[in-house]
């Protein structure tokens, strides 16, 4: 927080009382990195996060490590995160394509996973090699299996606003889709803004029909890429929406290797900031989240992209310190 206790608390009506973030820096944030960053960062940078007061750190991903290197080290870092239980109640998600990705994140314990789906056909084929529907069946035992072992199963969809091969996204199509998750028995809805086209009456047009076809508010969260500026303005539509659930991810890392029109994603101080003002909780220190950012900016050579960041780092620092 700045030294002026900044922002001012002004709640207004209508918004969540608690948002969770679900901070996605280290597996969304780096796996976009040209640079791959060594294992034993990632765990400190993990570690950090968990002390700054996130309980949601999606942590890798089980991928295979030849369609995204940066996060190839995903069975030697896990195992370097057991003491973030430490540091309170915090859950430690990773990315799963299918039974195979499954097989290795429970082998090292896993217990919260995630599945990937597009809402365009484009999309599908580049980030999945299939179909849309095809990539719902690869998920089909993927979400029952892990459900059976009482693991914890979010669904990301991605392209939900617009697709930079086809253009705007149909509403119906992403509920089509979105429901098709559901379905398959997610626990949580997230729904990608992976190339930031999305404004705030379309954000609002989306979640009432998701509404109308069954899906329920609590269960779904929202993320959101900043390539227009309108991250937050977008994300202030959801939580007026009744939304709680926000991805977010640290310093503003992130984009997407198969888009490459996305790019960072809604930097988590930038939406704490926001939060903040309008005096919804987060369980989040701001001041030790701003930190945490600029150390791994030396890890990365360049400063942070996220303006609260640099409002509130002293000009002195520098991104090309590593410590």
């Amino acid at each position: 927080m700045s030294a002026q206790g900044l922002p001012m608390k002004v709640p207004a009506p209508g918004l969540p009382s608690r948002v969770r973030i679900h901070e996605v820096g280290a597996r969304d944030g780096l796996q976009n990195e040209k640079e791959t960053v060594p294992t034993e960062v990632k765990a400190e940078f993990i570690r950090r996060l968990a002390v700054a007061g996130l309980t949601t750190i999606e942590a890798t991903s089980f991928v295979h490590p030849k369609w995204v290197p940066q996060l190839a080290d995903a069975e030697q870092l896990f195992p370097l995160l057991g003491d973030i239980a430490d540091v309170g109640d915090v859950s430690l998600p990773v990315l799963v394509p299918n039974e195979r990705g499954l097989d290795r994140a429970l082998a090292l314990g896993a217990r919260s996973i995630a599945v990937f789906g597009s809402a365009t056909e484009t999309f599908a084929a580049r980030n999945l090699n299939r179909t849309v529907d095809e990539s719902l069946a690869m998920f089909e035992p993927v979400v029952a299996r892990a459900k059976a072992d009482k693991v914890q199963v979010r669904g990301y969809l991605s392209m939900c606003f617009g697709d930079p091969c086809e253009g705007a996204v149909p509403v119906a199509r992403v509920v089509r889709v979105a429901r098709a998750l559901m379905d398959l028995g997610c626990d949580e809805l997230s729904l990608g803004d992976t190339i930031g086209v999305a404004t705030p009456g379309h954000v609002t047009a989306l979640l009432t029909a998701l509404n109308e076809a069954g899906v329920a508010t609590p269960a779904i969260g929202v993320h959101f890429h900043d390539t227009y500026g309108q991250a937050l303005s977008n994300t202030l539509a959801a939580l007026q929406h009744g939304v709680s659930t926000v991805d977010a991810s640290a310093g503003g890392l992130g984009g997407c290797p198969y888009a490459r029109s996305a790019t960072g994603n809604l930097a988590t101080e930038d939406l704490v900031w926001m939060l903040d003002g309008l005096g919804i909780e987060t369980g989040v220190d701001l001041a030790e989240l701003t930190a945490t950012s600029v150390w791994l900016a030396g890890h990365l050579g360049r400063p942070s992209p996220s303006r609260t960041v640099r409002a509130l780092t002293p000009p002195s620092s520098s991104a090309s310190h590593k410590e």
